[in-house]
């Protein structure tokens, strides 16, 4: 499957994934910006796809990342953020989310194992009550110190 054909809607991902789910393979999920990829981010999927056997990522569109992050983000737009993070290898599939965290698709996808990096605690981790309450997982993989987009970008504003 190539990256593009990777990135689906909401609806569009929910019927894939019937079929996988049927098998009983678990379906992990995880979710952010992924404004400029660094180390941190693969590091954060490679673990929550070595946890189940399909990752889906849920990206912030932009108008939701303008929300949480302000006016000048994000730097990279949505269909580039998604073309980039559907060709990594760990990566299933990606799907977007407008709204300013990603319950309501939590709730549509009903993941097995719901994944955060370690800047989450695992109880305000978005949709874990849910994840659990259906008989799934929450983890906390551990935050690449020294790695955020945030971090990136006021270090490009120092070199100018």
């Amino acid at each position: 499957m190539t990256p593009k054909n990777r990135i689906k809607s909401l609806p569009k991902l929910i019927r894939a994934l019937k079929p996988l789910k049927k098998k009983g393979r678990k379906i992990v999920f995880t979710n952010g910006c992924f404004d400029i990829l660094h180390k941190g981010h693969v590091r954060l999927l490679e673990k929550a796809k070595s946890l189940g056997d399909v990752l889906i990522v849920a990206l912030n569109t932009d108008a939701s990342v303008k929300k949480i992050k302000g006016q000048k983000r994000p730097v990279t737009k949505q269909n580039d953020r998604a073309l980039i993070i559907a060709a990594l290898r760990p990566v299933d599939f990606v799907t977007f989310f407008n709204e300013t965290t990603p319950e309501k698709a939590i709730k549509r996808i009903s993941p097995d194992i719901l994944v955060k990096g370690g800047d989450w605690k695992k109880c305000m981790v978005v949709g874990a009550g849910h994840v659990m309450s259906k008989g799934g997982k929450v983890y906390s993989v551990d935050f690449v110190k020294g790695y955020s987009t945030s971090g990136l970008l006021r270090k490009i504003k120092r070199s100018q």
